[in-house]
């Protein structure tokens, strides 16, 4: 059975740490411990890197105003999760990443582009509450 690639930002890392989302934080970490998943990010786990074409994506969502410029650093997020063409997008950012207008507005972006839709989805969605 193949692996679901997640690509994890910044804010899953501090989310290990937050009392908020430590929980489902932790068990999302428990199912990369049992190989049931990879992760993905641009400085850890399986490195992906900044290019030239992902600079270009970033840029056009901001030119659609999908986000402000002051977002750019969450953009490049989306951008790197959607070049690598992982299964789904995991983040606590609820004002610029875990945002259905914003999911929209990504995907909008990205098919006009070539790409593929992007999942984006909180840890939350992501944890087996079996266990």
């Amino acid at each position: 059975m193949k692996k679901d690639k997640i690509y994890i930002d910044t804010s899953i890392v501090g989310g290990f740490f937050d009392v908020e989302f430590e929980y489902e934080t932790k068990k999302l970490f428990k199912r990369l411990e049992n190989q049931e998943v990879i992760f993905v990010i641009s400085d850890f786990f399986e490195k992906v890197y900044l290019t030239e074409e992902a600079k270009i994506l970033g840029s056009k969502y901001v030119e659609e105003r999908v986000v402000g410029e002051t977002s750019i650093e969450d953009c490049f997020h989306i951008v790197l999760a959607t070049i690598e063409n992982v299964d789904v997008l995991a983040s606590w950012n609820f004002k610029h990443i875990v945002n259905l207008q914003r999911i929209k507005g990504y995907n909008s972006v990205n098919i006009k582009n070539g790409y593929n839709l992007l999942e984006i989805r909180n840890p939350k969605d992501l944890i087996n509450y079996e266990d």
